[in-house]
Parts: C-alpha cells; sequence; structure tokens
C-alpha cells in the first residue's frame, strides 16, 4: 500500500483567500518550560486544504458531522492542464467512462505551483457551468481540485457551488500533488473534524493505492 498526501501545510503566514483572517497558530506551552508541547489554533474553516459541506450554502445541507463514507471512496484523477483557465463540456464527455466509476473526481490543473505566489488568486482553471450540471447527473460524492475555488475570484453568487453541493457532491479545494497520482486505482480520503455546524473544514486529503 502506498499513501500519497495531497495537503498543502498549515502554517502561520500561509495564503489564504482574500478577506479571510490569517491562520494563526501560537505556542501555549513548551516542553523546557511545561512538560509538554501545545498549540492554540485560530483560522476559518475554508483555509489550506479543506472541504466545503452543503451546509457552506445551505443551512439545511449536511455538514462535516455527516457519516464518514461521504468524506471517503474510488477516486479517478483527470489531467486538465490542457484546458486553460475553463474546464469544458466535452472534455468531461470525453472521460465519461472513468467518471461513472468513481466515488470522488480530481481535476489536476497543477496550478498549485502558484501557491505562495501573489497570483495563486487570480486566473485559476474553474468549471463551466455545463461542465458542473453534467457531473451532477453521476453518483459522485465529490469533486476535487488543485486551486483556490471551484467559482471564479469575482463570483458573487458561486454559482458552481449552488449547482454541485445542493446535490449533495462536496468540494475539496486547494489540493496539491495531483500530478502524483495515476488516472484511476486509488482511494481518495478528506476526513474532516467532527464540528458541530462546520460547514467546512481543512483536511488532510490523500490517495491510497494498492501496490
Amino acid at each position: 500500500m502506498k499513501v500519497i498526501d495531497l495537503s498543502h501545510l498549515l502554517t502561520n503566514g500561509m495564503p489564504v483567500y482574500p478577506g479571510t483572517p490569517p491562520v494563526v497558530l501560537q505556542s501555549m506551552t513548551s516542553v523546557a518550560s511545561d512538560g509538554f508541547n501545545e498549540l492554540q489554533l485560530q483560522f476559518t474553516t475554508h483555509i489550506g486544504t479543506h472541504v466545503d459541506c452543503p451546509h457552506h450554502i445551505m443551512n439545511d445541507g449536511f455538514d462535516t458531522t455527516a457519516e464518514i463514507d461521504h468524506f471517503y471512496g474510488k477516486g479517478i484523477m483527470l489531467n486538465c492542464v490542457s484546458q486553460g483557465s475553463s474546464i469544458s463540456l466535452s472534455f468531461l464527455k470525453r472521460n465519461e467512462k472513468i467518471i461513472g466509476t468513481a466515488d470522488f473526481v480530481l481535476f489536476c490543473t497543477q496550478w498549485d505551483r502558484n501557491w505562495l505566489k501573489p497570483d495563486y488568486f487570480g486566473n485559476f482553471p474553474v468549471l463551466s457551468n455545463e461542465a458542473a450540471e453534467y457531473l451532477v447527473k453521476f453518483k459522485l460524492k465529490g469533486l476535487g481540485i488543485d486551486a483556490p475555488s471551484f467559482d471564479t475570484m469575482n463570483s458573487t453568487e458561486l454559482p458552481i457551488h449552488h449547482i454541485l453541493l445542493n446535490k449533495g457532491c462536496i468540494l475539496i479545494e486547494n489540493l496539491t500533488n495531483l500530478k502524483s497520482l495515476p488516472d484511476a486505482g486509488f482511494i481518495f480520503s478528506c476526513l474532516p473534524l467532527k464540528l458541530e455546524n462546520g460547514d467546512g473544514c481543512p483536511v488532510r486529503a490523500a490517495a491510497i493505492l494498492d501496490e
């Protein structure tokens, strides 16, 4: 068995979506003075590699306390580098057979190469509306992408989030290292903390491969 880490490091000074408070990790105790180390954490639910649950946009949508099966299942990776800023319906239709075998579809755009650069929150790739509508026809548990969001930076109504989350399809954003994955044959895991009313949560996303 091989496990591939698909998560960014959570640390002080890390990139956060514009307008989001910065991440603060503060040492409360130390081995030298107290005999043990303990951190105090301060951050919102949608920082770093994280999951969006339907409760993110719907009060009656399920949250991070949902059955754990929502966050674990058979994954596939689609290489979308050639798609530019819009992942199209025609591209998905060319991959229809493999999408039909999956619980989770991970879109490898390699935008994560910009993680520590000023333009990370720029013109990153997103699904077209038609592509999102097409995907909800499958029995998918979730979609993941190595970019900041499934909607563009200038979006205020979040149409892609609404199309997907309204159908109970969770979203995993700010993934990384997707280029290390095979096209199929792995289990994807994105287990969140069991937060009361958790609209989302940072996750340690990973792919588990049989070898």
